[in-house]
C-alpha cells in the first residue's frame, strides 16, 4: 500500500489502481468495464472472453487483502448497457458473491447508465460524504472536492532509456481522476486537454512504484519529472 492524501482524508493506493479508505473501510474502483470482450466479439472483433473474470479475480483479491466492508465502483462498470445481463456465468456467480458478503455501490457511467444491480449492490448516480464526492466523470466547478474515473489516465515515462505507458491517477486541488481498473481498457494521455479542461487548474500524474508515490507536474505547461511524493497529514 501506498499514502495519498486528497481532501484531508488519507488513502492507500493498492493494486496499482484502486483506492482504500481507511476511514470508510472502503474499496474504490473506476472504469471496470466488463463484458468488454463480448462487445466486440459482437461487432466482430473476436478477444478472449475472460476479462470480466480477470478483473473480478483481481477485485477479489483487493477486498481480501484490505478487508474492506464497502466497495465503490465509480462508473463504466460494464462497457455498454446490455453487459449486466449478458455477464458470463462464471463471472456472473462470483459477482454475486461478493456482493452478498459486501456493501456494494455502483455509480452509474455513460457507458452503463441503465446498470441496476442484477447480479446484486445498490445504484447511485453520485455519492457524498465525509466532505467528497464520488462520481463517475470529473466536473470542472464541483462543490465538493470530488474523486472520479472516467478518463483512464496513463503516463509514457521513460526508464532506463526505455519510453514505457503506465495507469496513473491525476490529482489537482478539488479533482482525484482514477485510472481504470478493467483488465481490458486503454487510456487517455494524463496531460490530454480534456483532462485539463476537466481539473481546472495544475495537476500531477500520480504512480505507485513499491512503496514510493512518483509525483510528475502535468502543470499542462513544463513538467518537472519525478520525485517522491511526501503526502501531507490529514487534517480530520
Amino acid at each position: 500500500m501506498v499514502p495519498l492524501s486528497f481532501a484531508h482524508h488519507l488513502f492507500q493506493i493498492v493494486g496499482k489502481t484502486a483506492l482504500y479508505w481507511p476511514r470508510e473501510q472502503a474499496l474504490l474502483v473506476a472504469d471496470l468495464h466488463l463484458e468488454k470482450a463480448s462487445f466486440f466479439a459482437r461487432q466482430g472483433q473476436m478477444l478472449p472472453p475472460y476479462d470480466s473474470r480477470a478483473t473480478l479475480d483481481n477485485l477479489a483479491q483487493l477486498i481480501t487483502d484490505t478487508g474492506a466492508r464497502k466497495i465503490f465502483c465509480l462508473g463504466d462498470n460494464y462497457h455498454d448497457d446490455q453487459g449486466e445481463a449478458r455477464l458470463e456465468n462464471e463471472a456472473a456467480t462470483l459477482l454475486a458473491k461478493l456482493t452478498q458478503n459486501i456493501q456494494w455501490i455502483w455509480i452509474s457511467g455513460n457507458h452503463d447508465r441503465d446498470v441496476s444491480g442484477l447480479w446484486g449492490g445498490e445504484v447511485m448516480e453520485e455519492w457524498q460524504g465525509q466532505g467528497i464526492i464520488l462520481r463517475h466523470e470529473a466536473t470542472r466547478d464541483t462543490d465538493l472536492p470530488e474523486i472520479s474515473g472516467h478518463f483512464h489516465p496513463k503516463l509514457r515515462v521513460s526508464v532506463h532509456g526505455r519510453h514505457v505507458s503506465r495507469r496513473c491517477f491525476v490529482k489537482a486541488q478539488d479533482h482525484l481522476i482514477m485510472p481504470a481498473f478493467g483488465a481490458l481498457t486503454g487510456g487517455l494521455a494524463a496531460d490530454h486537454p480534456a483532462i485539463e479542461q476537466a481539473v481546472a487548474g495544475p495537476a500531477d500524474a500520480l504512480i505507485a512504484v513499491q512503496k514510493k508515490l512518483l509525483r510528475f507536474d502535468l502543470g499542462f505547461a513544463a513538467a518537472n519529472g519525478p520525485k517522491i511524493d511526501q503526502p501531507e497529514l490529514p487534517l480530520s
